[in-house]
């Protein structure tokens, strides 16, 4: 069975002090997960380390960053490397989000480079992608999530996507209030299964985790996780707080 995931993504929040207060809550709560869940932290660099010693005793938790350059090492004032994150070991890397593709204008070959990095160290990225709100209007969604994905991760050997994290996006739900219904979600992530299972066949797509990604929130988490092609959430504001991001571990299948 694939995994389901809970994720956090904390972005740009939170003092040392804060994200060491949040890390004592949620992990003193003792959530039993499946050997089939687990929970990951996207947190800032300056909290890796921390936040990786605070979870290393919890079963199935994971420490993330939340963006890792493209290229090994040099001349690049300001940017963390994979090769840095492996050193540290961290497990995974949250590759393409919808706020560095806006704001830091990453595109699909960037990201593709991106991801080739991280798997050659080790590090395992939870992959995102999306369509902002013209798109959906448009109707066009399913056709520009798809080359997202092709133009970033369709050059891979199948190999290298088995057991491979996606998170869909839908950028129109993001911080906005507003969610895609638990059918919407169903609709892209069955399609987006169907994209890898038509490139790599059905056993690699169905060993794809591919999480929701937008105002996951403790009242919706169990209606959207229940469906059939969503394997858990990307999950920001509601990731601050300690009660909500626990119970929406407990939504997980």
């Amino acid at each position: 069975m694939r995994k389901q995931i809970a994720a956090a993504n904390w972005k740009m929040n939170l003092t040392l002090q804060q994200a060491n207060e949040l890390l004592d809550e949620i992990t003193n709560k003792n959530i039993s997960l499946s050997p089939d869940q687990q929970v990951v932290f996207g947190v800032p660099f300056p909290y890796l380390l921390l936040a990786s010693e605070k979870v290393k005793s919890n079963a199935g938790y994971f420490i993330a960053a939340q963006n890792c350059y493209n290229q090994a090492s040099g001349a690049y004032t300001g940017e963390v490397s994979a090769v840095m994150l492996s050193s540290c070991e961290i497990g995974f890397v949250i590759i393409g989000h919808s706020e560095r593709r806006e704001y830091f204008w990453e595109d699909n070959e960037m990201l593709a480079q991106k991801v080739d990095i991280c798997l050659s160290n080790g590090l395992k990225p939870i992959f995102c992608c999306g369509e902002p709100l013209e798109i959906r209007e448009a109707e066009t969604q399913n056709a520009y999530v798809e080359t997202q994905i092709k133009e970033s991760l369709f050059h891979l050997e199948s190999s290298a996507l088995h057991n491979f994290v996606v998170a869909y996006e839908p950028i129109w739900a993001i911080g906005t209030g507003k969610t895609a219904s638990a059918e919407q979600a169903q609709e892209m992530h069955a399609h987006i299964r169907s994209v890898f299972a038509q490139k790599y066949g059905n056993d690699i797509a169905e060993s794809i985790s591919i999480l929701y990604g937008g105002s996951v929130k403790a009242n919706n988490a169990n209606e959207i996780f229940g469906k059939k092609d969503v394997d858990g959430g990307l999950v920001g504001g509601a990731s601050l707080k300690a009660d909500e991001f626990a119970e929406i571990i407990k939504g997980l299948k």
